[in-house]
């Protein structure tokens, strides 16, 4: 801990007497055992971030036999998720006019929003392209329950779909 060392004062016999300088030595040692001790502790009871999830309810699968659904087409919006976080949709499935926006308040929000007080029941189609981040997939859900959207379908980009990209680009 600590000790007070003592040390020899002047060698005269007779002289002045003087008061003994006295020099004083801490150990430091248990200070650190105790700081690398709080350390570990603090590390280890330490709870990290957890994970965040989203619930998606799936439906069943479609057995060969059974033909899917088939939907009113007036009432079908499709949202192709594109590079550089943009979003093309179009609205109906033939002869489709492709319009882009992005995924900012006034982006995707207003189209979605806007679409649904015109069409009523509407249904969404969400096509993630191949050079669409996950990112994007993530935030459109996320667009889905910020705007209340209650009938949407993730489906697979067609080529198609893909050859509409490819000349709103242009």
């Amino acid at each position: 801990m600590a000790e007070i060392q003592q040390g020899g004062g002047g060698g005269k016999k007779g002289g002045k007497v003087r008061a003994k300088k006295m020099s004083t030595k801490i150990d430091m040692t248990p200070m650190v055992d105790l700081a690398f001790l709080l350390l570990t502790f603090f590390m280890l009871t330490t709870t990290f971030s957890k994970p965040q999830t989203m619930e998606i309810t799936m439906p069943e699968k479609i057995k060969d036999e059974d033909k899917p659904p088939e939907v009113n087409e007036k009432k079908v919006v499709t949202l192709i998720l594109g590079a550089n976080d943009k979003i093309y949709w179009y609205h109906g499935i033939t002869d489709p006019k492709v319009e882009v926006t992005d995924f900012s308040a006034n982006g995707i929000r207003k189209v979605l929003l806007k679409q649904n007080a015109e069409i009523p029941g509407m249904i969404l189609l969400i096509k993630p392209g191949d050079d669409s981040r996950y990112k994007n997939m993530v935030d459109i859900l996320d667009e889905m329950n910020i705007t209340n959207m209650q009938r949407y379908a993730l489906v697979k980009i067609t080529d198609t779909d893909k050859e509409l990209v490819k000349e709103s680009n242009l």
